[in-house]
């Protein structure tokens, strides 16, 4: 399995108030990958990837809804996004945005 690549610090303050997404899925929020991450990334350093963005919300009661990872050895970073209600947290390229 390849590496979780490092969480880049987010762009706005941990404490503002735009900082409130917890990146749980659930069956209205689902996780969803696309195709590109899933074949630049692997299935498996995606889940990692959220796994860590899962413990660093709870940590510090919610993150800004875009946060990235970034990996030296690959050609893109890898992207998490968290829509408001009614969408999905997406893991995906910058070039799939």
């Amino acid at each position: 399995m390849r590496t979780v690549p490092p969480l880049k610090p987010q762009e706005i303050p941990l404490d503002y108030p735009d900082s409130n997404y917890m990146f749980r899925p659930s069956a209205e929020k689902p996780l969803l990958a696309t195709p590109a991450a899933v074949a630049e990334y692997s299935h498996d350093v995606i889940v990692s990837c959220w796994k860590v963005l899962n413990l660093m919300a709870e940590k510090h009661q919610g993150l800004d809804y875009l946060q990235v990872f970034k990996a030296e050895d690959q050609s893109e970073d890898l992207w998490f996004i968290e829509d408001d209600d009614g969408g999905a947290i997406t893991a995906l390229l910058p070039s799939d945005h």
